[in-house]
């Protein structure tokens, strides 16, 4: 819903008023957030929701151009307001209640959609007994697809991981995940539009394989592998730059690596998603 907002925002203003309006977006969230802190203001299931919208602002004034410091500036001056403002203040409780109006229906969504530069996240908060992807975002290495995400039975059951279907290719004996060191490199990569130098690269490896569910495939693959990860790899990519992109390498015996891109886009606001349950 943002992400339609902030496209209608940048066709029909200058650049600098869509940039002010997502990055205001993202303030009137971070303070919302900081007064739920010291006030107790919303239910769960309603903060997960203002969570996931706060990163999906934050995303979309990045990619409008707002500078990370701007940001990090702006939760502090939320903070900061919040901090001095009275729980009983009447101006608060009437924006908690809109609030309260306002994200009381995408608490209901069941499936969501985060837009990225050239790709997209996909939520599924649906109650299932069987497996299936709560987060994924598709890609391809060569002529075979590739979904990485979050599968399990339940969004807050999840498992970081990789499908393939190879064409014509024997079995990987590994699979890595590959993204920028942010203790190396602090600052976000963006040149080339690719991965920093190796040496500034943090990897993970797969902990595991195994032939992946039919639920878990991409269309019209008939079969494929799963791959899982650490809760870890997974921990660091929601602090990436949604701008930036990341890598999942296959590795096979003769020495040859196969990669399939990936856009870390708004893979936080898509998890925070996931935290508000199953319907």
């Amino acid at each position: 819903m943002l992400a339609a907002v902030v496209a209608a925002m940048t066709l029909a203003a200058p650049v600098g008023a869509a940039r002010a309006a997502v990055t205001d977006a993202f303030y009137d969230r971070a303070f919302m957030l900081a007064a739920h802190q010291k006030c107790d203001l919303f239910e769960p299931k309603l903060i997960a929701a203002l969570d996931a919208a706060a990163w999906q602002a934050r995303g979309a004034a990045l990619r409008a151009g707002t500078p990370a410091a701007d940001l990090t500036a702006a939760a502090a001056r939320a903070q900061s307001k919040a901090s001095r403002t009275a729980c009983d203040d009447g101006d608060l409780s009437r924006v908690s209640a809109r609030v309260q109006a306002g994200f009381a229906g995408w608490s209901r969504a069941a499936r969501m959609s985060f837009p990225g530069d050239r790709s997209a996240w996909r939520g599924d908060r649906y109650e299932s007994q069987a497996i299936g992807w709560r987060l994924v975002q598709d890609s391809a290495t060569g002529g075979s697809p590739v979904r990485f995400g979050l599968a399990g039975v339940g969004p807050t059951a999840t498992t970081p991981t990789a499908v393939v279907s190879f064409v014509g290719r024997p079995r990987p004996y590994a699979a890595r995940l590959v993204m920028r060191d942010q203790v190396q490199t602090p600052r976000v990569w963006l040149t080339g539009g690719g991965l920093p130098p190796e040496s500034v690269r943090r990897v993970f490896f797969a902990a595991a394989a195994r032939a992946a569910d039919a639920t878990l495939l991409s269309p019209g693959a008939r079969q494929g592998e799963t791959w899982t990860f650490s809760s870890e790899a997974i921990d660091a990519l929601a602090q990436l730059d949604p701008r930036e992109t990341f890598v999942i390498e296959f590795l096979f015996r003769d020495d040859s690596v196969a990669s399939a891109r990936f856009e870390a886009g708004d893979f936080a606001a898509g998890r925070a998603f996931l935290a508000m349950g199953a319907i």
